[in-house]
């Protein structure tokens, strides 16, 4: 068994946050959250209408540290747009309630503005 270096980490995190334009690294799934913070952004996304992938960091204990340094943020969730940090819950809920996060993901052509 190969054990991943923290650069390994690093550079498969950058992958994948570069692979996908709107990526919540969460805990749980879209479908069964497994905290109410991952719940919360799943359901503003959802809300705003915009695709997006998630990474459940439960199930691997690198991407769950990893992404933490690779974003110099300390929870999760944490969402990513067109490889951009955007925050975590609680930033999401602002930007969402201030419409901030419906025009980013209009500007980056993800939703169709209302």
């Amino acid at each position: 068994m190969t054990t991943e270096t923290s650069g390994d980490t690093q550079a498969r995190l950058a992958d994948m946050v570069g692979k996908s334009d709107v990526l919540l690294f969460m805990k749980g799934s879209p479908l069964f959250p497994q905290c109410g913070f991952s719940s919360r952004a799943v359901a503003i996304l959802n809300h705003v209408g915009v695709e997006f992938d998630s990474v459940d960091v439960l199930q691997d204990q690198a991407v769950r540290q990893g992404i933490k340094a690779f974003s110099d943020w300390p929870t999760i969730p944490q969402l990513y747009v067109k490889g951009e940090f955007v925050g975590g819950s609680d930033i999401m809920m602002e930007m969402y309630e201030s419409g901030e996060l419906a025009q980013l993901l209009t500007d980056a052509g993800l939703v169709k503005a209302a």
